[in-house]
């Protein structure tokens, strides 16, 4: 294990890894019930979905930690679920089948491009502020969509939106939700978020806000439901429609996880001459689990940024990723608890990694305006649109406009004016 791992090479020991491994899934545990919720809005069976997150965290995790050697672990990401289950499904009423048949697709694109070396080179083609802008975008649409499914935030017909019935046992559970993750987060609790979903479900239960359930071990569930559906339907994929929906997964996709290794080899230490060694194995493992995870039934796999938890007690080596995937397997035991996940207990999850994500803004440049302009387009018109994949291509059109208005015309990467024209095509034809 010390030879595979090179856990004296990187000064761990394998109890330091076990306890990271732990922490880390206590931090993003929490996607277990969440992942599967957001996704049975769209039709998919329930316990169908709990499986199929938990294996494709699985392999996800696994391939991180058997081929990378990262102390990283992977799950179903959010904001993708939300595009998925929101915008794909809800808004567009493209058949759930065939959105995880889109998923599949951006999967494999990713796997043709990592081996190809050219996935880093188009990382590169898109400007630092919008990467930066579409994560915080997306972490305000979480929490909104959080707060909304919550009742917190209602429709209004005077003011479009309002505050919800304080007096509402839900309301009122889900307020005691956010109070109690942030005070768990405040204190620097490691898996605050997913104990603040225990306590919240604890308290509905014993309010009599949510059903105790009549037992909390069972037999794993059937993932028939959902297994080899997006195989099934890849020929449903052909339209203009479709081309924008994989677009979307993989661009969402591609920075998250850029993003979360930079910050995980940055915190571990692994960064040496500007490089991160390993990036290409890593890039590779996400992708796997992505084709895993489309074909199990679960929208885009993804690396998460709470494995840093995992290396602030001291993960260094890809053991952490297999001891999170042995977490994750044993959940398969517990689909019971899926009962009492309800929205009310699902809201703190989100509020808390909106908050988390919208840090993003402290990034971008804001004196600059033709940064600013696009930048404040994506963020504020996935929130005002609810759609994820509306505020990315505003502000995509946007950024070529102002940047040749301010004469910076030459630093606009080509695929920028691109994506431009395929997005205002886009809105022409499509939408």
């Amino acid at each position: 294990m010390d030879k595979f791992f090179k856990l004296r090479e990187n000064k761990t020991t394998v109890r330091t890894e076990i306890l990271a491994g732990l922490t880390t899934f206590l931090s993003m545990a929490y996607v277990l019930f969440v992942n599967p919720s957001m996704l049975a809005t769209t039709g998919m069976e329930l316990k169908a979905v709990f499986v199929a997150t938990i294996l494709a965290s699985v392999v996800g995790s696994l391939a991180m930690g058997l081929i990378a050697n990262y102390p990283i672990g992977l799950a179903p990401g959010m904001g993708l679920n939300a595009f998925f289950a929101y915008t794909v499904c809800a808004q567009w009423g493209i058949p759930w089948q065939t959105a995880l048949a889109g998923v599949l697709v951006s999967g494999l694109v990713f796997i043709c491009l990592t081996l190809s070396g050219i996935r880093e080179k188009i990382v590169n083609a898109i400007p630092t502020e919008l990467k930066f802008a579409v994560g915080a975008g997306i972490g305000f649409f979480i929490a909104f969509l959080g707060l909304k499914n919550a009742g917190i935030i209602v429709p209004n017909e005077s003011t479009i939106l309002a505050l919800g019935d304080l007096h509402s046992g839900p309301v009122l559970l889900a307020v005691f939700g956010i109070v109690i993750t942030v005070a768990y987060m405040t204190i620097g609790w490691k898996g605050a978020i997913f104990f603040g979903m225990a306590t919240t479900a604890i308290a509905g239960m014993l309010f009599g806000l949510i059903d105790v359930p009549t037992q909390v071990v069972s037999s794993v569930p059937s993932i028939a439901p959902t297994f080899g559906q997006a195989i099934i339907h890849l020929p449903d994929i052909f339209t203009p429609q479709m081309l924008i929906v994989i677009l979307t997964f993989f661009f969402i996709d591609f920075f998250d996880t850029a993003g979360t290794l930079v910050a995980v080899a940055t915190q571990a230490g692994f960064i040496k001459d500007d490089k991160i060694p390993r990036a290409g194995r890593s890039l590779f493992s996400d992708s796997i689990a992505t084709v895993f995870g489309a074909i199990f039934g679960t929208s885009t796999t993804t690396s998460y940024v709470e494995s840093t938890a995992g290396v602030a007690v001291g993960g260094r080596t890809g053991l952490t990723a297999v001891v999170i995937a042995i977490c994750f397997s044993l959940s398969l035991f517990f689909s019971p608890l899926l009962g009492v996940i309800t929205s009310a207990v699902t809201t703190p999850a989100l509020v808390i990694v909106g908050i988390l994500m919208i840090g993003n803004v402290a990034h971008i440049d804001w004196t600059k305006f033709e940064v600013a302009v696009p930048s404040f387009f994506v963020i504020l018109m996935m929130v005002l649109t609810f759609s994820i994949a509306t505020g990315i291509a505003i502000g995509f059109i946007f950024y070529p406009i102002t940047m040749v208005l301010k004469g910076r015309y030459k630093e606009v990467h080509p695929i920028m004016y691109v994506m431009m024209v395929l997005f205002i095509l886009y809105f022409m034809f499509v939408v």
